[in-house]
């Protein structure tokens, strides 16, 4: 492998953003791996559940060990995307995230699927998307020039959440028409989809002096010093933290407490599901232009104000069509101010992070909010069990407030303008006249 830091210059593309062609591979091949997850998180549990007998202990922990990679080992995969070649990175976990998975529906075949393979395969797909995921998110960076990475963020986040929603419906179509096993194999075909479209990508990734013989727990020292040394990043990377804290807590008891408080039917909470998915979308899209008008810090405040009162109708709520409805319009609310702000502050993490920390400073944050969701989960389960379920969840919203505050009482509150780029530290990046 080759180290990377930032392309060397190419010549300018023209036209509009997608007039870029590597942007394009890449957001096709991340598209297909957001769809591809989402059909195993339909037919993993089904398959456990009703063909395994699994228990629900069992269930959790074969979420726990899927979810258990990303806190352990962002950091590492952080480094060795800034030390060697983040495309490479990215093809390697999806070719083993595609083998591991494979395995599954050719043992259910043969008759010789067990629970245990099933948390196996969890963790080594856990450990293959940490691979990917730290390199893709800092590859964007390189393709576009900096005065289009909100946009790209933008982009990519709706794209995101319409293929989250469209692998959901289609590993539901799968499971129904070929069983949950087979279904499986709509995400290894996912992940050889990505592999192939990343293996397109042209644009150069310039060798860069790190490593230079220092082990890998300095560099991850390193990004741990220059995230927390810059106060934006660190202001940013508690946000992230402390909003997946409050959100983990939330989303444990969210559908018990709709589908069983409240009654609401299974039909009903898929279409409140899938309306909330548009309003990912639709807050991603609008981000760009909300920023500009507002300033991107008053708008990140006022996204994350407006998220814990989105949370009172579904604490107020009885059964009944009229309160599913005020459900999924605020959960519209919700998950647009969630894309709106996510994408900024992407965005502007990207752009204030030196091309040889972009990996890194992202891992740092993906360790916290990865680390932040069993908390979570053990919080829900410990106030649900004590309190109940609804003061649980009043407990959630309230810690919503959290990353709302520690914004409020930074300086990025009044940032007005997308902040300039760090100084590059080997080459221009891909240019592009804006869409």
């Amino acid at each position: 492998m080759t180290s990377c830091s930032e392309s060397p210059a190419p010549a300018p593309a023209r036209g509009s953003l997608w007039h870029h062609r590597d942007f394009r591979r890449y957001l096709t091949g991340q598209a297909a791996s957001v769809a591809g997850s989402s059909i195993s998180q339909m037919a993993l549990p089904v398959l456990a559940v009703l063909h395994l007998d699994a228990t629900t202990a069992q269930v959790a922990w074969l979420t726990f060990l899927g979810r258990l990679p990303p806190a352990l080992l962002a950091l590492h995969a952080g480094a060795l995307a800034d030390r060697r070649s983040k495309r490479a990175q990215m093809i390697c976990g999806d070719l083993v995230g595609a083998a591991a998975l494979a395995t599954v529906p050719l043992a259910a075949a043969l008759g010789v699927l067990t629970l245990t393979q099933l948390m196996v395969v969890a963790v080594v797909q856990g450990a293959a998307g940490v691979l990917h995921d730290a390199a893709a998110i800092s590859l964007l960076p390189t393709l576009v020039d900096r005065s289009l990475i909100q946009r790209s963020n933008s982009r990519v986040g709706a794209l995101f959440a319409i293929a989250a929603t469209g692998g959901s419906n289609l590993g539901a179509a799968l499971t129904a028409l070929l069983g949950p096993a087979r279904a499986l194999l709509g995400d290894v075909a996912s992940y050889v989809v990505s592999a192939w479209c990343t293996a397109r990508i042209e644009t150069r990734e310039a060798a860069g002096d790190r490593g230079r013989g220092r082990s890998l727990r300095a560099e991850i020292a390193e990004g741990l010093r220059y995230v927390h040394g810059d106060h934006r990043l660190r202001v940013l990377t508690w946000v992230n933290a402390t909003t997946s804290l409050a959100l983990a807590l939330l989303n444990t008891l969210w559908a018990l407490y709709l589908l069983r408080v409240l009654g609401m039917s299974a039909t009903a909470f898929g279409v409140v599901l899938g309306v909330g998915t548009l309003g990912a979308a639709a807050g991603a899209l609008a981000a760009p232009a909300v920023a500009r008008r507002c300033g991107p810090g008053p708008m990140m405040l006022g996204a994350l104000a407006l998220t814990p009162l989105t949370q009172v109708p579904l604490l107020v709520a009885s059964p009944g069509p009229g309160w599913e409805a005020t459900i999924g319009a605020a959960l519209f609310l919700q998950l647009a101010c969630a894309g709106a702000a996510g994408t900024t502050q992407r965005s502007i993490r990207q752009l204030v992070t030196e091309g040889r920390m972009q990996a890194r400073m992202q891992a740092v944050s993906t360790c916290l909010t990865s680390g932040a969701q069993p908390v979570g989960a053990l919080l829900a389960g410990g106030l649900g069990t004590w309190a109940g379920v609804r003061p649980a969840l009043v407990a959630g919203a309230c810690l919503l407030v959290v990353p709302c505050v520690v914004l409020a009482r930074s300086p990025l509150r009044a940032l007005q303008h997308m902040p300039g780029a760090a100084p590059a530290s080997g080459g221009a990046m891909r240019a592009a006249e804006p869409t």
